[in-house]
């Protein structure tokens, strides 16, 4: 099940947070079809957001196909986006790299800018959703 995390400091509202770790998970493929997504109170007590806000992102999901809700069930992941599985070695390349990172002085948002440079260099053309 994913955990999420909330930053309130990044700019990014808290619904498109909620979305876009949705869309790790899925990526990672550490959420899979026919997993059930933590209920919005479950959120809730987790990260005190407004539940309003989870539902939100839920149904910005559904909207996507990416879930489904299922009435008295709870939302259920439809479709999957694994492409790069948690446990590829390319995450153990990243995660020497990241160490190296740290070790070199860097901050999170440093890393985060350098990255993200060198992914918009190399994917420039590329049309994805974000």
């Amino acid at each position: 099940m994913v955990e999420y995390r909330i930053d309130r400091r990044s700019g990014v509202a808290t619904y498109v947070q909620i979305v876009q770790q949705t869309k790790q998970a899925l990526r990672l493929g550490l959420l899979e079809p026919g997993d059930k997504l933590p209920t919005a109170r479950e959120v809730v007590e987790a990260t005190a957001i407004n539940p309003n806000t989870v539902l939100k992102a839920y149904r910005e999901l559904e909207r996507e196909g990416l879930v489904e809700a299922r009435r008295g069930l709870g939302t259920f992941v439809r479709k999957a986006l694994s492409t790069a599985p948690a446990d590829s070695p390319l995450r153990a390349d990243l995660d020497v790299w990241a160490v190296r990172a740290r070790e070199a002085g860097l901050e999170r948002e440093d890393v985060a800018a350098l990255f993200t440079s060198v992914l918009d260099a190399h994917f420039a053309d590329f049309k994805g959703d974000a």
